[in-house]
């Protein structure tokens, strides 16, 4: 493990669309900056993801000086400005995240018609501001741990190895982004990342409290936004399964360090501090 490094960085600044590869990163309590900070929700102010609408993965953010500039086939170019720049311009309104109701920040209409016209459905676009706090499960949470829209950690770790592994396994071509973690990791074996335990980078301290559950978004091909097969789900479930759910990836917590900037960057080393014992399966 003395070998490990951070190989790619990844954020999704809208949850369960496309995700932006980035060089470092800026971590915040609730994960990396503008990760998962704005969710589309439906009609009932309930989140929305690939699960029902695999077209999601065809939308496409990008950052800049602006703000999030979207695009999506055959739709013209949208500007998300910074809500953080006019947090007093937007309407509080209650969401729901999978089991938490959470108070956010309605941006404006016009945004929520091109996310409905391009989805085919009623939606509305939602801001987590910094005054929301979502608290991660207590089962799992060490530091008064907090998360974003995301499914209920601050960041996921899955290593090249894994994937390389899994690819060997199955008979369709699977990228990363299919996982949607927020590192991946390199110079170890397959599913290293089951036994990182305690483990720092840059001086930020990590721990890999929980293997990631996998679901039906594993399946959509993120090129096509279609759902092609039931890969990789059906693979997994040979050699991952455990509890009838199937496992890939481990989620972290982490604790900030003031002193070290809380950055983390792409070439950046992992200590392991404490190694976890290797997971069973059935």
């Amino acid at each position: 493990m003395a070998d490990m490094i951070i190989s790619q960085l990844w954020i999704y600044p809208i949850k369960s669309i496309k995700g932006i590869a980035i060089e470092h990163a800026q971590l915040e309590k609730r994960g990396f900056q503008y990760d998962r900070r704005w969710m589309l929700v439906d009609s009932n102010n309930r989140f929305i993801s690939q699960r029902l609408y695999p077209k999601l993965a065809l939308i496409e953010p990008e950052l800049a000086d602006f703000g999030l500039s979207v695009r999506a086939p055959d739709m013209p170019v949208l500007i998300i400005p910074y809500p953080d720049q006019q947090i007093e311009l937007y309407d509080e309104m209650e969401v729901i995240c999978w089991d938490d109701q959470i108070t956010a920040h309605h941006i404006n209409t016009a945004i929520d018609n091109w996310f409905s016209e391009f989805l085919g459905i009623d939606c509305q676009l939602v801001y987590m501001p910094d005054s929301s706090l979502r608290p991660v499960d207590p089962e799992y949470a060490k530091n008064d741990d907090i998360a974003s829209f995301s499914d209920g950690f601050p960041n996921l770790i899955i290593s090249e190895a894994s994937l390389d592994d899994l690819n060997r396994r199955v008979d369709i071509e699977l990228t990363i982004n299919r996982f949607r973690p927020n590192i991946v990791i390199s110079g170890c074996e397959p599913y290293a990342e089951d036994t990182l335990g305690h483990f720092k980078v840059n001086q930020i301290e990590f721990f890999a409290v929980k293997p990631c559950s996998r679901c039906v978004i594993t399946t959509v091909n993120p090129e096509t936004g279609e759902k092609e097969s039931r890969e990789p789900l059906e693979t997994l479930a040979k050699f991952r399964k455990k509890d009838r759910k199937v496992f890939f990836g481990q989620n972290l917590l982490h604790k900030l360090n003031f002193t070290s900037g809380n950055q983390i960057r792409v070439g950046d080393k992992l200590e392991i501090i404490h190694a976890s014992e290797a997971l069973t399966f059935d």
